[in-house]
């Protein structure tokens, strides 16, 4: 009986690990480093960033609300199947060896009560923010242009 409930408890934590390990793959990522600066601009389409900045930010309060959004932004099944980016973000880092790649990252941002989308530029995949991320973005962004 003993052997029984130690397999089935091994079962149940390999479970809950492999649903912990999924539920961390099914959010978008950044690196492990600290962010510096998050760059927005108008985008010319998917692929690409645009190079002409219309806001930058690099305050602690607003770098911390860009990567909560990216980070707990959740991929969507399927393939991107969406109209033309609006914006294009541009995350960049601190670094004290040499430079580190910026995060090239298209952004739809939802209306009011919606969620935003996020596509990173290299990919074809689908993000979805909550409502109240794009709340936040919302106020960085709309109130800043």
């Amino acid at each position: 009986m003993k052997a029984i409930f130690s397999i089935l408890s091994i079962i149940c934590a390999a479970i809950i690990m492999a649903a912990c390990q999924t539920q961390q793959a099914e959010t978008m990522v950044l690196l492990d480093e600290k962010i510096s600066e998050v760059k927005i601009s108008e985008s010319e389409g998917f692929g690409g960033m645009n190079e002409d900045i219309i806001l930058s930010f690099k305050d602690k309060k607003s770098l911390d609300i860009f990567e909560k959004a990216i980070t707990t932004a959740s991929k969507q099944p399927g393939k991107a199947d969406i109209s033309e980016p609006e914006y294009d973000v541009m995350v960049e880092y601190e670094s004290n060896e040499g430079e580190l790649p910026t995060h090239g990252i298209h952004l739809w941002l939802g209306k009011e009560n919606e969620k935003s989308t996020f596509m990173y530029i290299t990919d074809d995949s689908v993000y979805l923010t909550s409502p109240q991320m794009t709340e936040k973005l919302r106020k960085l962004i709309l109130s800043e242009e």
